[in-house]
């Protein structure tokens, strides 16, 4: 099969980049893989230095510039970790650099771009919109333009985590590698060099659902532009994937597969719990399509998942953290209504505390329209210990005569 980036471009850029970006543990984690079935490995690109994998393909496309591009300077679009990588090496490379970042971009972002030495322009809704913007601008300072994904020397770099990851010693053989998909520049280049040297090596996509990208291009049999919709994987919103990428995927990828924002979210959460690490949501995808067996034929296998970077912004963390719990049932809120009439709440929170619920918030709505005349509505808001939980602690307030309006 003949593809924009092979093995040898890959194994190049290995030994062109190898001393500039850190070759990222690969950890096992005994917790998670009882959780998902299979034995759970990740690759930490978090812990690159401007935390996230697109060090690799950025390192790669600087590294072969021509003076004369140096001098002109560059120019890119990001929704904010190419962004990073790319500020960070032009800087220490003296090449001047201009980022284009999405007006909403996570501050934690836009904010270490900058202190990298980039020039940031914060344009448009989307990375689409921010995109067009940086075009524009290229051709008008006559920058050169560093594409986040569809450029082969990017891709190629993107790939030496498979170099990486084939050279390093594990318990098992790997059986399969999960891998974000965004515009596809990841995936292409790790499954174009697994798929060279380790074929029977399943390679797997994760997207968020609200932007599949990638996987409504292979139902189309071409780049397609996906609706904008809210995510929280945020670096891998793109709403159009590249023709070359998408060509690779189609050729060398076995499956791509979609997860929820919850879903993600409550990955998010088991990372940071579990394995006290603090990763993105993009990077939380795999995960989320294994302890939602979105891959069931995976169990017992295993299982390499790629965790494409840790920049996050502190405030969202916490909102993520809260609906992270609220999909693994841990917290719950439950409105039904009472009588009006004095200690009728304290009978009701006397449920929660027989039943071993902590309770985090009580709203009492004396005009709430489902409450009937003589009554009044009441929302708890409790901490349970899981699913099962929660269905007993509903279960216990219908038997004392409490009816579940709404739950959360």
């Amino acid at each position: 099969m003949d593809h924009y980036v092979g093995l040898d471009d890959i194994n190049h850029a290995w030994a062109r980049i190898r001393s500039e970006v850190r070759n990222t543990p690969l950890i096992h984690s005994r917790t998670l893989s009882d959780i998902a079935g299979c034995q759970t490995h990740f690759k930490l690109e978090n812990l690159q230095m401007t935390g996230s994998f697109k060090e690799r393909g950025v390192v790669n496309k600087l590294l072969t510039l021509s003076d004369e591009e140096k001098t002109k300077g560059l120019i890119a679009a990001s929704a904010g970790n190419h962004a990073q990588a790319l500020a960070y090496h032009a800087s220490r490379l003296g090449i001047s650099v201009k980022i284009v970042m999405p007006k909403y971009s996570p501050i934690v972002k836009v904010r270490s771009t900058r202190h990298w030495g980039a020039e940031v322009i914060l344009a448009g809704e989307t990375f689409d919109d921010a995109m067009l913007t940086s075009r524009e601008l290229a051709e008008r300072e006559q920058r050169l333009y560093i594409h986040p994904f569809d450029d082969t020397l990017v891709a190629a770099g993107q790939g030496t985590i498979g170099v990486e990851l084939l050279s390093t010693e594990t318990t098992r053989p790997i059986d399969a590698i999960l891998v974000p998909v965004g515009g596809g520049g990841l995936i292409a280049g790790i499954a174009a060099y697994v798929k060279a040297v380790a074929p029977d090596i399943s390679v797997i996509g994760v997207e968020e659902a609200s932007c599949d990208a990638m996987h409504q291009a292979l139902q189309a049999g071409t780049p397609t532009l996906v609706d904008a919709a809210p995510v929280i994987a945020d670096g891998i919103a793109v709403r159009q994937v590249s023709p070359e990428n998408l060509k690779i995927v189609g050729e060398l990828v076995d499956d791509v597969v979609t997860v929820s924002s919850d879903e993600i979210a409550n990955a998010i959460m088991l990372m940071l719990e579990i394995e006290k690490l603090v990763v993105e949501g993009a990077a939380a995808t795999p995960l989320a399509a294994l302890v939602n067996n979105r891959l069931p034929h995976l169990k017992g296998k295993t299982v390499v998942s790629v965790v494409s970077g840790g920049n996050i912004d502190v405030n969202l963390l916490s909102k993520i953290i809260d609906q992270g719990l609220v999909f693994d049932g841990r917290i719950g809120r439950i409105e039904t209504v009472i009588q009006d009439k004095p200690g009728k709440l304290e009978n009701l929170l006397t449920v929660f505390r027989i039943e071993g619920a902590n309770i985090l918030e009580v709203n009492h709505h004396r005009t709430s329209p489902d409450a009937p005349i003589g009554e009044v509505g009441v929302s708890v808001t409790v901490e349970t210990r899981d699913r099962d939980h929660l269905d007993t602690i509903k279960q216990a307030l219908t038997n004392d005569g409490y009816p579940i309006r709404k739950e959360r």
